[in-house]
């Protein structure tokens, strides 16, 4: 029987889900999930495409199309995350549903399908490599990851430093969103970037209460300083948003953050930290160097289809700066309020 590409339902959740679970080159970000996720907390329509031996699934790709007078008819592969892209259990299987993405983009008039994928996706699509994934090598005792930092140049003292300041760590999932949202929202604002609802987040823990897991550093007095929310998959964990609180990154608050996540995840037995992309060459690539991350090169790889270029919908786009500076100096509240309208479709 010739193999077959289908748009799947809910019906098929369960087993796209197993083929997630099976297939390698997917990720937390490619379960079935994430499609109810974006079409309840957005109204962003999605196709998820999976490709067929017989009854038997053989690949997955998930497509989310955004739409918005802002940055126009887009799709994405996926959109908010660290990557997506098609996964199959082999290249033709994904050349085929690349071929099908292409279909739905045309279907849908999108401008392009910008598809962020771990692996090079061949030299038909135009590709970005400006983001990397910084990535931790993991041991189930925390005290073998310590001992790995060099003691003069490495984040010891930093941390250390960071405890005597009195930080304290607490780990929950959805009991957590309030002090996380609160820090999410103050750092997301000095940076100049929109917040999510908070219910968007709420959502995610809420349809992933095994797989996700919330870290909340606290001063001594009990102020909320720095927060990170992480996704579970196989052995990886997946650093998915982060932020802290400007008046305490002196006192090596993000020190304590990233330590408190990493022992975390020895401790629960996972073997890798993918500790969220960076941008190539940046302040936070080197910040994660610190820990003994290494560099793995992501793709951004486009279809385009009323473009010759690509996009460039980054915060270095000179054309976005004034807005990031205006943004920066509005109150919190107010960021909460309007940031929502913004980030769904950035993304």
């Amino acid at each position: 029987m010739p193999m077959t590409i289908i748009r799947c339902s809910a019906a098929h959740d369960g087993a796209w889900n197993a083929f997630v679970d099976a297939n390698p080159h997917a990720s937390f970000y490619h379960r079935a999930e994430w499609r109810t996720i974006n079409e309840q907390s957005f109204g962003h329509r999605t196709a998820y495409l999976a490709a067929m031996d017989g009854d038997r699934f053989v690949g997955v790709f998930p497509l989310v199309q955004l739409k918005s007078v802002l940055f126009g008819n887009l799709a994405c592969s996926l959109p908010f995350v660290n990557y997506g892209g098609p996964a199959g259990e082999s290249e033709e299987i994904e050349q085929a549903l690349l071929e099908a993405g292409s279909g739905v983009a045309a279907e849908w008039g999108v401008e392009y399908l910008e598809i962020r994928s771990k692996r090079h996706l061949g030299p038909r699509f135009p590709a970005s490599d400006h983001k990397v994934s910084m990535t931790v090598q993991l041991n189930s005792d925390p005290d073998v990851v310590w001992n790995s930092y060099k003691a003069k140049v490495g984040p010891r003292q930093d941390i250390r430093r960071g405890y005597n300041n009195g930080f304290t760590a607490t780990f929950g999932g959805v009991d957590l969103i309030d002090p996380f949202y609160a820090v999410l929202s103050e750092s997301w604002r000095d940076m100049g970037t929109p917040i999510y609802r908070k219910e968007y987040l709420r959502k995610v823990l809420t349809t992933f209460p095994q797989e996700t897991r919330i870290c909340v550093v606290s001063a001594d007095d009990g102020t909320p300083a720095a927060a990170a929310l992480c996704g579970h998959h196989r052995d990886v964990v997946e650093g998915m948003w982060l932020g802290m609180r400007a008046e305490y990154r002196k006192q090596m608050v993000g020190y304590v953050l990233y330590w408190e996540l990493i022992k975390d995840a020895c401790q629960r037995g996972y073997s890798r930290f993918h500790l969220g992309r960076s941008t190539a060459q940046s302040g936070g690539e080197q910040f994660k160097k610190k820990w003994n991350a290494e560099a793995v090169q992501l793709y951004w790889q486009y279809v385009l289809r009323t473009r010759g270029e690509i996009p460039a919908l980054n915060v270095t786009n000179p054309r976005y700066q004034l807005a990031i500076k205006t943004w920066q100096k509005l109150p919190v509240p107010v960021t909460q309020v309007l940031g929502p309208f913004i980030a769904r479709s950035i993304p």
